[in-house]
């Protein structure tokens, strides 16, 4: 059997599969070496009925993650499974590297991550190529759900938000000044309630004012990440993963062509097509 996880900072996909069957899939919170620890690892793992059932059965974990960049983070993972799944090969890869499988397969292009966080590289059809870009939450993630999430709180907070929308907003969520600040700035993770704004955006993508912050968004995020990228691997098309991606596909793709860029694929959920891979090569 084996297990395959890709894992934002919000939340991790997981997929058990044995002979090409999937016996289990589920959602648990994410896993970030930047925001998780390995006792916080093993509380998880340990809590999680289905992989206490299956723990001794798993013979190969491959776990994607966004943090899991470094060979330290890696080793935070790779510590906290090993002990766990006692009888299992643990391999621990960035987030870029399952959205180069999930989207380019062995084509070359650059590698882009909107979901949770922000992160973008080239791809040689073989292997992600390193970069500087993926700086976490605070320093970076330009038209990420973590970033789109701080401007909406921000515009609400000024009061620069138009109060149509501000009516809309308060009526979803009745939000308190002292309880979004304390979320932001107390909880121990706050990148979880800055994301969680995603799907309500996704509803209203057709308002003026969510049009508008995703446009501003997503010409940070080109003049960021793609534009450096592109300029010393020209002529590749973009391969886009995670929720904000699929969510404004439709800015998207015209961001991309204003910059004159083609979009050759999104896909919100790479765990899918990396099972398939590893399903096969196993």
């Amino acid at each position: 059997m084996i297990a395959v996880i890709y894992s934002g900072s919000r939340n991790a996909d997981w997929k058990l599969s044995d002979k090409g069957e999937i016996i289990s899939e589920f959602r648990t919170v994410g896993i970030n070496p930047y925001l998780t620890d390995k006792k916080a690892i093993s509380n998880l793992l340990n809590k999680n009925n289905e992989l206490i059932n299956y723990a001794e059965e798993i013979k190969k974990i491959y776990f994607f993650g966004a943090g899991a960049s470094s060979k330290e983070r890696k080793e935070i993972i790779t510590s906290a499974f090993t002990k766990f799944f006692r009888y299992a090969r643990v391999i621990v890869d960035h987030d870029l590297s399952a959205s180069a499988l999930a989207t380019a397969g062995h084509n070359p292009g650059i590698i882009c991550v909107l979901g949770s966080g922000a992160n973008a590289a080239y791809y040689n059809g073989k292997k992600v190529r390193e970069n500087n870009f993926g700086l976490g939450y605070i320093l970076a993630d330009e038209g990420s759900a973590n970033w789109l999430g701080r401007q909406l709180l921000k515009d609400y907070l000024t009061h620069t938000m138009p109060k149509k929308f501000e009516s809309i907003f308060v009526q979803k969520y009745n939000p308190e000044r002292k309880q979004i600040l304390d979320k932001v700035y107390r909880h121990s993770q706050p990148v979880l309630y800055l994301t969680s704004f995603t799907e309500f955006l996704g509803e209203h993508k057709d308002s003026e004012y969510v049009d508008t912050l995703v446009k501003r968004g997503l010409k940070i995020y080109f003049e960021t990440y793609i534009l450096p990228l592109a300029k010393k691997h020209p002529n590749l098309p973009l391969y886009f993963t995670g929720a904000v991606a699929d969510i404004f596909q439709r800015i998207l793709k015209q961001t991309a062509s204003d910059y004159g860029f083609e979009v050759a694929a999104i896909v919100r959920k790479p765990i899918f097509n990396i099972l398939n891979y590893y399903t096969n090569k196993n």
